[in-house]
């Protein structure tokens, strides 16, 4: 393979992804919202275009990156509860089957979405360790796929380049599409 073969990015996926039966949760921060809201726009444009429908796309505001795993895992353990009671309210009620309310349901997945921009301490790299493994470990103890939606940037250009909203003639790419999409791929996967 020539070194103008490669081309960085996610490959599609080869199944087809359907989102309409998903219920997905968005954690966004504050911190740096001007490169935040583009990044959850995109996301949620990507979740739409696969689907998902726009009442089942729950969208909740954290101060910084940090707070980010802990709203998520509250957000998803509380979709949990609440799905669970309701569901055996229901059932003694009327004693029937189980049943599934898509917008009251559980969250299917979490997109955690941030921007992390170096500065001249060290604060950078504590707080991007921190969230990578909280993120990550929302996702396995929950049980619920958490797609890891915040950007590690070195400088604000590659910040806003990562969001689509480049200074430059090239706006970038927006990655708020790809964790959209990959939290619906993430959804349904089965075996």
């Amino acid at each position: 393979m020539g070194g103008d073969d490669f081309h960085k990015g996610v490959k599609p996926s080869t199944q087809s992804l359907d989102g309409s039966g998903l219920r997905i949760l968005i954690v966004h921060t504050r911190w740096n919202q001007e490169i935040v809201d583009p990044l959850v726009t995109g996301a949620i444009a990507s979740l739409e275009q696969l689907g998902v429908k726009r009442d089942n796309i729950v969208v909740r505001d954290v101060p910084g990156a940090y707070e980010l795993p802990g709203a998520a895992q509250k957000l998803i353990r509380q979709s949990q509860q609440q799905s669970n009671l309701v569901s055996n309210i229901v059932d003694d009620l009327l004693n029937t089957p189980k049943l599934n309310d898509e917008r009251r349901g559980p969250f299917d997945a979490a997109i955690c979405i941030g921007v992390l921009i170096k500065g001249s301490t060290m604060h950078f790299e504590y707080i991007a360790e921190a969230v990578s493994q909280g993120i990550m470990r929302v996702g396995l103890e929950t049980g619920v796929p958490t797609v890891f939606g915040v950007l590690t940037c070195l400088t604000d250009d590659q910040a806003m380049q990562r969001a689509g909203i480049g200074r430059g003639e090239d706006k970038g790419h927006n990655h708020g599409q790809d964790w959209g999409t990959a939290a619906v791929e993430m959804a349904l996967l089965k075996l």
